[in-house]
């Protein structure tokens, strides 16, 4: 197995996988299926072998696995049927004083109910969703793209970007939520400014989002819990109807996903925006969504218990801490660099700007950042029907970015020859604003 440079611990899922079923030879086994519920009825089956009697190991694959679902497809229960002794221990962990107690708590913010660990007597048949959004080019448009550490915002009229903006800001250390209101209304203004009207605006933004409501959102992490719904929660709604406007509101990686297909003029397109944390999307077969939460920020992506840990969550070994400014600091600093004070994203200028001089501990870096992707797309393959990977965000930018890709292609080819999907990034100006402009097909016109 091809190894990061600078991280020789890793421990990719799939060899966790293969270890794990090599390690059931000559056991009793119970073959046992986690299913995944959502609103609607909608679930996702994944069925694999336990050990008869309760082990660590086969706890941990068969955790790490609903883990995996639950941010992939979200949820507000997960059902077991099969072991008996792996329900209780799910039902531990995700109880509101368990391990996953955050990830209990997020689901059931999302869905508005309490989330569950339940037995299954049997198990359902799948019921999958699609539905079918963005791509809509005619009229003024506005789309916003609203990142951890910059905002970007586009004016586009009849498909054609004129005007595009990127503005550093800082969300995540806001207590006071006027300042986003304010932030995003004067974004949008500048972008109306620059048209003769305003038929719509298209939104991309990291969280999750229903019916247009910001459920649960990183942006707005300090905003005290007690006036979230008061002034965030129609954050997004208000500021449209402010300027008497219809709004889309989606996922800033489904945006990302779907820019790769209007670019590609196909589906079966897995986005990955790589910035102040990993947001993904996917646009399937059909062209459409598959109404999953896709929030691979937090599904697992190195198994090796020591893993580096995510301060929001409190899981280690999550992919924000691999495909984000977070991992090329991370990995910066397995290599002996040093930073002065400064903001993560301020830290990765300064790597990538190493890295454009030719710096090799900085083309190091990302080399192995393209090294952890090359053995997590065939565990997300586990998941999605992939046949193109898009790769977008700020990591993405420059020497750096094409260091990543290059790494991914080349380990891709060496360990996972069966793994058929391609792997791009867009063009550089695509790289900064091609969500902006994406999400600015969100909305249709009536």
């Amino acid at each position: 197995m091809t190894s990061p440079v600078l991280d020789k611990k890793f421990y990719p899922m799939l060899a966790a996988l293969a270890d794990h079923k090599n390690f059931l030879k000559g056991k009793e086994t119970v073959c046992t299926t986690l299913v995944v519920e959502r609103d609607g009825g909608y679930n996702h089956l994944y069925s694999l072998d336990v050990t008869a009697e309760e082990s660590e190991f086969s706890y941990r694959i068969a955790e790490r696995i609903a883990k995996t679902m639950l941010w992939v497809c979200g949820g507000f229960r997960i059902g077991v049927h099969g072991a008996g002794w792996l329900l209780k221990r799910l039902q531990a962990d995700y109880s509101p004083s368990g391990a996953r107690a955050f990830d209990a708590d997020f689901m059931a913010g999302v869905y508005e109910r309490p989330f569950e660990v339940v037995e299954l007597g049997s198990i359902p048949p799948e019921k999958r969703a699609s539905v079918q959004v963005g791509g809509h080019l005619e009229g003024c448009r506005i789309g916003f793209d609203a990142g951890g550490s910059d905002r970007k915002v586009s004016a586009v009229i009849d498909g054609v970007p004129v005007y595009s903006e990127e503005v550093v800001w800082s969300p995540k250390t806001e207590t006071d939520p006027h300042y986003h209101y304010r932030e995003i209304l004067t974004a949008m203004r500048t972008a109306a400014s620059k048209m003769p009207r305003v038929d719509c605006i298209g939104v991309s933004s990291a969280g999750v989002y229903i019916n247009n409501k910001i459920m649960v959102a990183s942006l707005f992490l300090k905003v005290d819990k007690k006036v979230y719904g008061d002034y965030v929660k129609n954050m997004y709604i208000n500021i449209a109807a402010d300027m008497g406007v219809p709004v889309e509101v989606a996922n800033d990686g489904d945006v990302t996903a779907l820019a790769g297909s209007m670019e590609l003029g196909e589906g079966r397109v897995l986005g990955i925006a790589m910035g102040t944390s990993e947001a993904a999307g996917y646009i399937n077969s059909a062209g459409g969504l598959n109404g999953w939460l896709s929030e691979l920020a937090f599904a697992p992506v190195d198994f090796r218990e020591d893993a580096m840990r995510d301060e929001w969550s409190g899981d280690s070994g999550v992919g924000c801490k691999y495909f984000s400014q977070d991992a090329v600091i991370k990995l910066a600093e397995y290599g002996g660099l040093t930073f002065r004070e400064g903001t993560p994203a301020q830290k990765l200028k300064i790597v990538q700007a190493l890295a454009e001089q030719g710096d090799p501990l900085a083309l190091q870096i990302f080399d192995d950042i393209g090294v952890y992707l090359a053995h997590t797309l065939p565990f997300y393959a586990l998941f999605y029907d992939i046949r193109h990977v898009l790769l977008l965000g700020r990591v993405m930018s420059g020497r750096g970015g094409d260091a990543v890709l290059a790494a991914c292609r080349r380990v891709l080819q060496s360990d996972y020859p069966n793994f058929r999907a391609t792997i791009d990034t867009p063009d550089e100006k695509s790289r900064r604003v091609g969500q902006s402009v994406a999400a600015a097909s969100l909305c249709a016109l009536k």
